[in-house]
């Protein structure tokens, strides 16, 4: 509560939340003593059952299915593909934000200015005309084709949506193993990499803070055998071009 700055309106609630907290941290412990490839942590969302995290998180809102594509995708050609990428170290990506409960309601992460305030966690309404940067124009990668999401991140970060339900806890290494298909949240491939024990990732930049996952960002596991990729980030990935 000291470090997450939690007040509760009375002692029925702080029980209440209390009982959640003991149950998910019970939750993080089993699942860390068994070694897998990455680690979950207590963090800010720790007094909240999984539903209600992705209640107020993960509210992505976009079409039902994705835009036809209109236009032939642009990186098919590419054919030289660096065992790695990193497009924070060629200066292309902005610092972690967090965008406490704002909701995002486009399908493309534009990267652009969040309507909200550090402060006080609220919207801030007034900021949402006010942007850093403005996108006219995108192209969507082939959908469920981690193939293809490659050939773009090579030439450029890349916005897409995940069924973020597992990310409650995630502290670092490589997410993997089941995931939902549900995309309910938006974030932005920033890189690729194939970690120490060889797993191959995604490098993933989330908008929950530096202070959540690895200073901001997830690694997800990459060409895996469902063609929608690790909690659907294949499904519904787009760039911009304007």
């Amino acid at each position: 509560m000291a470090r997450y700055g939690r007040v509760y309106k009375d002692d029925k609630e702080q029980e209440a939340r209390f009982m959640v907290f003991k149950n998910n941290v019970a939750y993080i412990e089993e699942f860390n003593s068994k070694n897998l490839a990455y680690k979950l942590s207590v963090n800010k969302f720790a007094d909240q059952t999984n539903e209600e995290f992705k209640t107020t998180r993960n509210r992505l809102k976009f079409p039902p299915t994705q835009t036809a594509q209109t236009t032939p995708f642009r990186h098919e050609d590419v054919t030289e593909v660096p065992s790695s990428m990193d497009w924070r170290k060629k200066g292309a990506v902005t610092p972690v934000k967090d965008q406490g409960q704002c909701v995002q309601n486009k399908g493309i992460n534009t990267e652009a200015a969040y309507p909200y305030t550090g402060s006080d966690g609220t919207c801030n309404t007034k900021e949402e005309g006010v942007h850093a940067a403005t996108i006219s124009g995108y192209e969507n990668v082939p959908a469920n084709n981690e193939s293809a999401l490659l050939k773009a991140v090579v030439m450029q970060p890349v916005s897409v949506a995940v069924d973020a339900s597992k990310f409650q806890f995630y502290s670092s290494g490589v997410l993997n193993g089941t995931c939902g298909t549900e995309l309910d949240h938006g974030v932005t491939v920033v890189g690729y990499g194939t970690s120490d024990d060889g797993m191959k990732y995604w490098l993933v930049k989330n908008s929950w803070g530096p202070d959540w996952g690895e200073a901001g960002y997830i690694r997800m596991q990459r060409d895996i055998e469902a063609k929608e990729g690790m909690c659907g980030i294949a499904m519904m990935a787009s760039y911009p071009t304007a």
